[in-house]
């Protein structure tokens, strides 16, 4: 769970510094840790070497809300992306400030929903 944030946390220095394809980067991670952290407790087994938030979000049983679950959705599909740009210049070009501001706005609110999850042991 620590780790989440302080990938959270490294999202917000990359917006102020306007790295923002760094910044979807981050809140993906924090996203898929703090996942991984609640199937980790569902599985009683280490967590599978993924990305995939929606395989993950369904290996948890989590039953996310809807409009978070759409936002998870979309970052999920930012992932191979932001890793491995083919056209570096078109993925900058892809995140510009209002959009990253608003990745790392639902960021959040997803880590908030799912830090208060009960299957999540602190």
């Amino acid at each position: 769970m620590l780790s989440s944030e302080y990938d959270l946390t490294t999202a917000s220095h990359m917006y102020k510094t306007g790295r923002y394809v760094y910044v979807v980067f981050m809140c993906h991670m924090a996203i898929e840790k703090m996942l991984k952290a609640i199937a980790a407790e569902v599985t009683g087994k280490a967590p599978p070497r993924t990305h995939n938030l929606l395989y993950l979000i369904k290996l948890a049983d989590i039953k996310i809300p809807q409009d978070l679950f759409d936002f998870v959705a979309k970052i999920n599909n930012a992932s191979v992306v932001t890793r491995y740009p083919e056209d570096f210049n078109k993925l900058i070009e892809s995140y510009p400030e209002k959009v990253v501001e608003e990745y790392l706005k639902d960021a959040e609110r997803v880590l908030k929903w799912l830090k208060q999850n009960e299957k999540l042991k602190t």
